[in-house]
């Protein structure tokens, strides 16, 4: 049994992450915030618990365990955290934004881990932090000596840049897009871990017609930073860049909670919220496509109208057009845009600042999308599809979508819910036997005559419905099990969640130490 030590635990993300990995037990956790250090004993209550100032703390007052993971404060290290002009290293560089105590706050700097590091010669070390300290001029002086100290101290190490969902070698990611650098270090002399291995999301490779193994290909004179700026993935057989294969935000999504029409609301949204909104309708509001639904997982494909047709069967291919449910930002200075639910959620911060944005129907009543199930495909590419079905029968508002068990084509998501989509219409033209149908349901006789129409409804603002994410959809998002609990009111666990570690990311990253020190695959 190989033994942790969680500094700066917070609720537990990186905790979660590391004892889903055989063989690995969180010995002691510490935190400043009694709340969080409350969360995680609810959560861990096999662990001792600290809630203390870290930077005060001597570390002989700890115990000593084989692996060491620290996640140091890291908001005025990141480009939000303000001035620019603010020095690197300043006392009461990780205030603590969390707690509305003045008196108690985390001065954890990084090198406070190198204090722990020097009195318990951990053989491995985890530090979390966000990629500003590796990549902003103005931390290049402290990022050099706090590397330079961690050699001193007889350690190798490697930075591993890691977006929340990639990490999938061990299980499941996290439903949410969320860079962060990883130092991962062991004892000079032992075996090092082989993290390339733990790095190799899993991604459909269009020039080779396969899934496959992808691995990171960083940009000319880049070796940390963020995925699609510094680095991409790319199937290392043949070259071709790939888009791994992702959880999409809808995974987390509670559909059974309704949101309020926008038309309808006592107080306006802000005009930067429904200009984001707006643009989003214009994005996803577009082109249709045909999608087949047969075939084993590896066979379905999502296919755009201006490219070749599949064989159109009776049942087999269905011809549709989605406007998905949005992810808007509705608060803070950020400048972002709407984002499809059937993409990972943006980074979750320690504030509730986005909004789920449902179209509706013309007439402002959100129905289902038909009276059978419906199998739709929601997709652009060969990345992210989520597969969604609805099983609830026309009704009035009320009416929500059943959960599903369907797998999406990448990734299996069982028991994520469904969608409500609109009612587009095949309509037959040159004829006077035949009716308007959804595209719920076949393609009526193809013929050598074009004689079918796609017609579409269009969708305003204010027939859309509006709510703000509710803690439990947070906790889904950053990849916390469902039973989880946070403790606290809504501001304070949206704020524990958002300052959380990914489980998936510390499970697959623990999961590649465990195996360097122990000899044994873990994945």
């Amino acid at each position: 049994m190989l033994t942790i030590t969680d500094l700066f635990c917070g609720a537990g993300g990186s905790s979660s992450g590391a004892i889903q990995v055989p063989g690995v037990r969180v010995r002691m956790a510490a935190n400043h915030w009694a709340l969080a250090v409350e969360t995680h004993n609810t959560n861990h209550p096999d662990t001792d618990h600290a809630a203390v100032d870290l930077h005060e703390e001597d570390p002989r007052y700890f115990p000593r365990t084989d692996i060491l993971w620290a996640s140091p404060e890291c908001t005025k290290w990141s480009q939000a955290g303000g001035s620019k002009s603010k020095p690197a290293i300043e006392e009461g560089l990780f205030e603590d934004p969390l707690s509305d105590d003045a008196a108690t706050r985390s001065r954890l700097l990084m090198f406070d881990v190198l204090r722990f590091a020097e009195h318990h010669r951990y053989r491995a070390i985890v530090v979390e932090n966000v990629v500003d300290i590796a990549t902003q001029p103005k931390y290049a002086l402290a990022w050099q000596v706090w590397r330079e100290q961690l050699t001193a101290l007889g350690y190798r190490f490697r930075v591993v840049s890691l977006n929340s969902m990639h990490a999938q070698a061990v299980g499941r990611p996290a439903p949410q897009s969320r860079d962060r650098l990883y130092v991962v270090a062991w004892r000079r002399g032992e075996r090092a871990p082989d993290l390339a291995r733990f790095q190799r999301p899993r991604a459909w490779c269009p020039r080779c017609d396969m899934v496959v193994e992808s691995e990171q290909a960083w940009k000319p004179g880049r070796t940390v930073g963020r995925y699609g700026q510094q680095y991409v993935y790319v199937h290392g057989a043949c070259g071709q860049v790939v888009q791994p294969q992702v959880l999409p935000a809808a995974t987390a999504i509670d559909w059974t909670l309704p949101g309020t029409r926008i038309g309808d609301r006592a107080t306006p949204l802000a005009p930067k919220t429904v200009a984001r909104i707006e643009a989003g309708l214009r994005r996803y509001a577009g082109a249709p496509f045909v999608t087949n639904h047969r075939g084993s997982a590896d066979q379905q494909r999502t296919v755009p109208l201006g490219g070749p047709l599949p064989t159109l069967t009776a049942s087999g291919n269905h011809l549709g057009s989605v406007v998905p449910p949005m992810l808007v930002p509705a608060g803070g200075t950020w400048n972002d845009t709407a984002a499809s639910v059937a993409e990972p959620f943006r980074t979750r911060t320690t504030r509730d600042t986005e909004a789920l944005v449902v179209p509706l129907r013309q007439n402002g009543v959100a129905r289902p999308a038909g009276t059978h199930p419906v199998p739709t495909v929601a997709a652009a590419g060969n990345h992210h599809a989520l597969v969604m079905r609805n099983n609830t029968p026309r009704g009035d508002a009320g009416q929500m979508s059943t959960p599903v068990s369907e797998p999406v084509r990448t990734i299996t998501t069982a028991g994520h819910q469904s969608l409500i989509r609109w009612d587009h219409l095949l309509v037959p033209y040159y004829t006077t036997r035949a009716t308007a149908r959804p595209v719920s349901e076949p393609i009526g006789t193809v013929t050598t005559v074009d004689t079918h129409s796609l017609v579409g409804p269009q969708v305003a603002v204010e027939d859309c419905t509006f709510r703000m994410l509710e803690p439990h959809e947070i906790q889904l998002a950053m990849a916390f099990d469902g039973d989880y609990r946070v403790l606290g009111n809504k501001r304070e666990r949206v704020r524990q969640l958002g300052n959380a570690v990914t489980p998936p990311a510390a499970r697959d990253l623990i999961a590649a130490v465990v195996e360097a020190i122990s000899g044994e695959a873990v994945a």
